[in-house]
């Protein structure tokens, strides 16, 4: 979102009205927002949220993303309270979860390489690059540093995974996908490498994915 900008006669073009208070106790992570400005308009400090949250320095949050907006044994009570047999329903429905790789290709970077943030799959540049689980593209662009062109797929409540160095991205934000779909085509990362950066992320933090994907 821009910030007021000067005109060359000196006048000043008007700025987006501010973004409204943010009430309750969680909240949907929207394209362009940061954790400081969710900190913000929550009347939260963002080191509370982060640590309510799991988040560690520096602060990424991603679109589609489930924030906790008060501490976590509050808001669970509170939640289970609420439909306590919807919320152990889905928590199960989650355990079952099964992934599957996005594409066929050499792991160069593991988990513990990429910083605990995914992993690096090499693969010849054009690969298809296929969804990991059924779900909802809550991110498709290139608006993210040190991801190139990425996509990021909404799995339920609590499950996000990513595909980034992506050439052509080939799903748009709010698509549903299949597992298996072709959700993109591998290109090159920082180093000129041909890889897609995989990441799978429970409530926002990062796993490492091949503790969930299939051994093969």
């Amino acid at each position: 979102m821009a910030l007021t900008v000067l005109s060359a006669c000196g006048g000043a073009r008007p700025v987006r009205p501010p973004a409204p208070p943010i009430h309750g106790q969680f909240y949907r992570v929207h394209p362009g927002d940061t954790l400081y400005s969710i900190a913000r308009r929550s009347g939260r400090d963002y080191h509370d949220l982060a640590r309510w949250n799991g988040i560690s320095p520096p602060y990424t949050i991603y679109p589609g993303q489930l924030l906790r907006l008060v501490p976590r044994k509050r808001a669970v009570k509170t939640r289970a309270r609420r439909d306590p047999k919807v919320f152990r329903k889905k928590s199960k429905k989650m355990l079952k979860h099964r992934w599957r790789w996005p594409l066929k290709g050499v792991i160069v970077r593991n988990f513990a390489a990429t910083g605990r943030k995914g992993i690096d799959i090499a693969a010849p540049p054009g690969t298809p690059v296929r969804a990991a689980a059924p779900g909802k593209v809550v991110y498709s662009g290139s608006g993210l540093v040190g991801y190139g062109k990425l996509v990021i797929v909404k799995h339920g409540e609590t499950y996000l995974s990513a595909y980034g160095n992506n050439r052509r991205l080939r799903v748009r934000e709010g698509q549903r996908v299949k597992a298996g779909q072709v959700i993109g085509e591998v290109g090159r990362g920082s180093d000129g490498r041909a890889v897609l950066h995989f990441e799978i992320r429970r409530n926002g933090n990062p796993v490492d994915p091949l503790r969930m994907l299939p051994r093969r």
